[in-house]
């Protein structure tokens, strides 16, 4: 079993991957020759996809109650809806590795990004079917991109791993916030939740044509190179392909199933959709500076140990605050939810920089994502589930710590001495 770079728990920092252990022969894509205007088109691209990449999440969790009004859907739509976009993450995301292996990362990406676009598009019918069919081709397109880009900063930008990783998080939090406040009063003004979501679309187009450039260049240039088959399975029998799985399920469950309640819990608490959405914004503006703040304070040496503790007690505290807080501090629970979301880049920073090439880091991200999110599917629907059976919020709510407590465990487990001897992936 090939040996992979390991966490270096000894001092708490991000695991390194030294330029001799990225053998050009191993990459899932072919070496490209870089120039400046390569260079800063690509990182344009990375702005433009991390913008939809939680738009279309958060623009439709905004508008969950006025779609449901206008629609007619009952409770079982309304409590599978929320959790679409992890299932497609779980389903397609599994298949990432075959398409990147098929076609390269960058024309997997092209691809997704189309799928994304037209799906954003099609919500804009106005019937319950659309609605459906259109998120699920949205949230596929979702899928392929959340596995691939980590894969295409380490090809393209390895020597800048967390700064890429940063501006991409940073985007994605910045595209997700600007969608959940928005979202409602676009809906408004274009006189249909429907329409208001199809506008997202237009966001997707744009990301596709800022991204083609880059894989016209990729493919001019690129040489004819056989690309590896990486197993995925083999991760699960190590310890870091195992800990690095489970703490992306469980941010992932949390994060999931807050975005996609949150705002609904405020609303059936008293607060109007608007104010509910502007909350919603709160959290998703303080994820946004509490991802670059982890991501600069984990990457210290000794520090990332306490950035993770942070986030993830931060979470639990903000399950406290909703429970237990009336709704008139409804920003109390929206900041700390917010910080907690804050660990997603830390996570990301952590499969970037693991394996020992780029098919080896697709490998690891396509599991730990797909099988994270096929998991991680049951939080937004359980929550809907049991608020349907109990009519209230705090069972939910309670058996949601339970989960941000395993997330703290995880988080010692993953950064403890011991992961650092164990072994990565396999090569096929």
């Amino acid at each position: 079993m090939a040996a992979t770079t390991p966490l270096t728990p000894s001092t708490g920092n991000i695991p390194t991957v030294s330029p001799a252990q990225v053998a050009p022969a191993l990459s899932a894509s072919p070496a490209v020759p870089k120039t400046r205007v390569v260079a800063v088109v690509g990182i344009i691209a990375v702005v433009l996809i991390g913008l939809n990449l939680r738009a279309g999440i958060t623009s439709a969790a905004a508008l969950f109650h006025d779609l449901q009004q206008v629609l007619g859907y009952g409770a079982l739509v309304a409590s599978i809806l929320p959790s679409i976009p992890l299932l497609c993450f779980a389903v397609a995301g599994m298949g990432t590795s075959w398409l990147t292996r098929r076609v390269g990362v960058e024309k997997a990406i092209a691809i997704a990004l189309a799928l994304l676009a037209g799906g954003l598009l099609v919500r804009g019918v106005p019937v319950t079917g659309a609605l459906l069919g259109g998120t699920v081709l949205a949230m596929s397109g979702l899928a392929v991109c959340n596995v691939a880009m980590p894969s295409f900063i380490r090809e393209h930008y390895s020597e800048r791993t967390s700064m890429m990783t940063g501006l991409y998080t940073f985007t994605m939090s910045g595209g997700a916030t600007f969608a959940a406040v928005v979202s409602v009063p676009l809906a408004q003004e274009l006189g249909s939740p429907s329409i208001g979501l199809a506008a997202w679309g237009l966001l997707g187009v744009a990301a596709l044509l800022g991204f083609l450039p880059v894989v016209l260049h990729t493919h001019r240039k690129a040489t004819k190179t056989d690309r590896p088959r990486v197993s995925m399975w083999p991760l699960l029998r190590t310890r870091l392909g195992l800990l690095i799985t489970a703490i992306f399920t469980f941010q992932a469950f949390l994060a999931y199933a807050v975005m996609s309640w949150f705002a609904y819990i405020l609303t059936s608490q008293g607060l109007s959709a608007s104010e509910s959405g502007l909350q919603f914004g709160v959290m998703q503006l303080v994820s946004v500076a509490a991802g670059m703040i982890l991501l600069a304070f984990g990457s210290r040496p000794g520090m990332l140990r306490p950035a993770l503790y942070l986030a993830s007690s931060s979470t639990l505290l903000a399950i406290a605050a909703m429970v237990w807080l009336p709704t008139s501090l409804a920003v109390v629970p929206a900041v700390l939810f917010g910080f907690g979301l804050g660990i997603f880049p830390l996570v990301l920073v952590i499969i970037s920089r693991s394996g020992r090439s780029t098919a080896e880091t697709t490998a690891l991200s396509t599991i730990a994502q797909s099988l994270g999110y096929l998991i991680a599917a049951i939080g937004p629907f359980g929550m809907g589930l049991l608020h349907s059976a109990t009519g209230g919020w705090v069972l939910p709510l309670s058996l949601l710590s339970i989960v941000a407590v395993a997330l703290m465990v995880t988080c010692h487990l993953l950064t403890s001495k011991r992961t650092a001897t164990k072994t990565g992936p396999r090569t096929a």
